[in-house]
């Protein structure tokens, strides 16, 4: 059994889309409360986030981005950057901490105070691009903590396993042409963004180092177990990742509103198993998971419960 690690602070709630977001602070009261109630809090350390710095940050988003939202951070009422995504005068701030809290995790997963850890974030970060704001998401927290894991400590491979419903533009633009990551995404297809066909493979050196499985409406516990045993775990196998990192969503859950599959707390249970074996064989068991979606309280709360009990007892 490993060391698990939660990431949370009360700035993530001071960013706010506004009444009837599904992207809002009280995703996060959700499962703070349900981590607590069924005690599974009890059994994790917890790792203060810090702002990350732009030296990390620019690692992944140009410069003038991260000006333009610095420039552009309302005091009062909301500025809007895409048809889903807005800041309020917290939001900045929780932005950069969420991309910190990714940071804060990989250092304490690097000294060993825990093997593990879920940050408990947002805003969430896998639709944000390079220059641009998009899908609920201001900095891509998982792809700017996988450059910190490569830069800061060295290491050269990366896996990186999205399992939220929407496919993760983002990061896969990030690391596209690189063979140090390998990404891998199931998705609900064709869905937002319309990204992640699974002819999108990676270009020049990183081609095939980019594994996109589109799922159909419906799909739940049983083909994704069937998806990661057959799409996953031979090419994580191969290409022996020295670091683990989960873009954690959990809008596939079978009772989601933003979405159309079917899968469950046991589904996630199952999942995290997996990865976790992956981690075992070749990362001395590190993983880092990071929130993106879920919109269904009620479900969010029970998958990333569920998700954290299996990477406690793993």
């Amino acid at each position: 059994m490993g060391k698990t690690g939660l990431v949370y602070h009360p700035a993530f709630l001071e960013h706010d889309m506004g009444p009837g977001h599904p992207e809002s602070p009280n995703r996060l009261r959700a499962i703070m409360q349900r981590l607590e109630e069924s005690g599974t809090a009890a059994h994790l350390k917890c790792i203060e986030p810090r702002r990350a710095e732009d030296e990390w940050v620019t690692q992944v988003h140009s410069p003038s981005y991260v000006a333009s939202l610095n420039r552009h951070a309302p005091t009062e009422g909301r500025v809007s950057l895409d048809p889903d995504t807005s800041m309020s005068p917290g939001s900045l701030q929780a932005a950069y901490l969420a991309a910190g809290g990714a940071l804060a995790a990989v250092d304490a997963i690097m000294a060993q105070q825990v093997d593990h850890v879920f940050c408990a974030v947002r805003p969430p970060g896998h639709h944000a691009e390079a220059g641009r704001a998009m899908g609920f998401c201001l900095f891509n927290n998982v792809a700017i903590a996988a450059r910190y894991v490569q830069k800061k400590y060295g290491l050269t491979r990366v896996l990186i396993v999205d399992w939220d419903v929407h496919h993760g533009n983002g990061t896969q633009h990030s690391f596209e042409e690189d063979p140090s990551v390998l990404f891998f995404s199931t998705h609900q297809y064709p869905h937002y963004p319309g990204t992640g066909r699974g002819t999108e493979r990676g270009k020049g050196a990183g081609e095939g180092f980019t594994i996109n499985v589109p799922m159909e409406a419906g799909e739940g516990d049983e083909e994704y177990h069937k998806i990661f045993l057959k799409a996953l775990v031979p090419a994580a196998d191969a290409f022996k990742p020295e670091f683990v990192i989960i873009s954690a969503g959990f809008d596939a859950h079978k009772d989601d509103p933003l979405a159309s599959m079917g899968l469950t707390e046991a589904g996630y249970t199952d999942l995290t198993n997996i990865v976790a074996g992956v981690a075992k064989r070749h990362a001395k068991g590190r993983i880092l998971s990071s929130l993106e979606g879920g919109y269904n309280l009620t479900a969010l709360a029970g998958s990333v419960d569920a998700h954290v009990n299996a990477l406690v007892n793993c």
